[in-house]
């Protein structure tokens, strides 16, 4: 069994309010619920689910990004959550962050060279002007790039080229852990499949571990090792990506897998339409919070929260009504 990179246990963020709604107490915005997973040395966990459902809050409680409001991580046997900030400074080294934005995340008035290469300035500052630029340029090299372009702006390149740019950046120090931002849900899709491929070349050269923010089902089936799936800031399934697919035992999971494409034209595929809206993060329903919009919700789930349940090999779900043979997604 692989080691593990990366422990969570019972992680939660809320987002807090001051003031009062519509003369009331605001709750606040409860982002992520009492999350727990673990990430295995050199391993993929993708997270998917609707927007505003924590996905990315999740991955920047995991960097300490964001303080959690509960709950702990470990990396490499470490708790961050407990580190002083002066402490947290080497643990940055060991992990990053790739932005889903390839435009706002580097510095217009920063050139290439100086972008790439300010991780060593930080971590590394023994080293001089030469052995910087050295370094920039492997780095530049590695991710498809000429080292020509590090004395040129951002604005200079396209958005699959800036975020090779990036992800230079963000292997600079050799993490073992990256937490990958939805890094191509900006980018055209004929550039998108270069990055993921990319990201999946670098993993293999350099073992890093990925958690890897995701809306787009077929990036997630080519890239993920293991599937998580969110609704409301909780855990509903998670589970090693072909069980995820094949077999999906939440009703949220396979709602979800029936409005994507199927690369088989040949597997009919029975769309699963979700009634009503997501409820609001400041309303959340009590007991299961899927239960207003669940096809086979019954009064336990208004009431009783369902705990993650092992339905498998290394795969769980929360769900009341969750069984070894789920509803067919295919007729």
């Amino acid at each position: 069994m692989a080691e593990t990179l990366l422990r969570a246990e019972g992680l939660g963020k809320t987002f807090s309010s001051a003031g009062r709604l519509f003369g009331k107490s605001d709750p606040g915005v409860r982002a992520v619920d009492d999350v727990s997973f673990e990430i295995a040395r050199g391993e993929t966990l993708a997270v998917v689910g609707e927007s505003g459902c924590g996905k990315s809050t999740l991955g920047r409680l995991l960097l300490r990004l964001i303080e959690p409001t509960s709950g702990t991580v470990h990396l490499d046997g470490v708790n961050v959550t407990e580190l002083s900030r002066r402490d947290m400074r080497a643990v940055r080294a060991n992990a990053q962050i790739i932005f889903q934005d390839p435009y706002g995340s580097l510095s217009p008035r920063r050139r290439v060279g100086e972008i790439v290469g300010e991780p060593f300035e930080v971590f590394e500052p023994s080293l001089n002007r030469t052995q910087r630029r050295d370094k920039v340029a492997t780095l530049l090299e590695q991710v498809g790039l000429s080292s020509a372009i590090m004395d040129k702006f951002p604005r200079q390149f396209s958005g699959g080229q800036r975020q090779r740019i990036g992800i230079a950046r963000a292997i600079a120090l050799n993490p073992s852990f990256i937490v990958a931002d939805e890094p191509v849900s900006a980018l055209d899709v004929s550039v998108q499949a270069q990055i993921v491929n990319l990201l999946q070349d670098l993993q293999e050269e350099r073992g890093f571990s990925y958690f890897f923010v995701a809306h787009d089902l077929a990036v997630v089936r080519h890239f993920a090792d293991r599937v998580m799936v969110m609704y409301l800031g909780r855990v509903v399934e998670i589970g090693p990506k072909r069980a995820i697919y094949d077999t999906p035992h939440h009703p949220y999971t396979q709602a979800l897998l029936s409005a994507a494409p199927q690369p088989d034209p040949h597997r009919k595929t029975q769309r699963i339409v979700l009634k009503g809206d997501v409820p609001s993060p400041r309303r959340i329903p009590p007991g299961c919070h899927f239960h207003t919009r669940c096809p086979l919700a019954q009064d336990i789930c208004r009431v009783e929260r369902p705990p993650l349940r092992s339905i498998g090999d290394a795969h769980q779900a929360a769900c009341h009504f969750a069984v070894p043979n789920p509803i067919p997604l295919s007729s």
